[in-house]
């Protein structure tokens, strides 16, 4: 069964373009890596009545986005492969952390094991 690692972040708007080209590079790392799957979204229709809002859960500030990401690979097994590899991977460690467009530690992360797969 399929395992997915998800994201959830708040990103300047100001600085999603830095953050896109950011995440271009780590995609191509993840799949280089053989992910089978690398997705970033930018919330568009986040408020709904009844409902948490991603704003507040990602601690969104006024003049952020949020983003929701995921990355899908074939197994857990598969991933405690491949994850190693794209964190030595220099293509992401040569990046300064100065330069990551998001405050890192307001990320939210974890590793998920599939329920339903349609």
């Amino acid at each position: 069964m399929a395992y997915v690692d998800g994201f959830l972040l708040a990103v300047p708007a100001r600085k999603l373009a830095a953050y896109r080209r950011m995440a271009v590079k780590a995609g191509k790392v993840w799949k280089d890596h053989g992910a089978l799957e690398y997705r970033e979204c930018v919330g568009d229709h986040l408020v709904q009545k009844g409902a948490g809002a991603f704003q507040k859960r990602a601690r969104a500030k006024k003049g952020e986005v949020v983003i929701f990401s995921w990355v899908v690979y074939k197994s857990r097994a598969h991933r405690d492969k491949i994850l190693p590899k794209v964190m030595q991977d220099k293509r992401l460690t040569s990046m300064d952390p100065k330069d990551v467009p998001f405050d890192m530690k307001r990320m939210s992360y974890g590793g998920f094991k599939v329920l339903v797969d349609m």
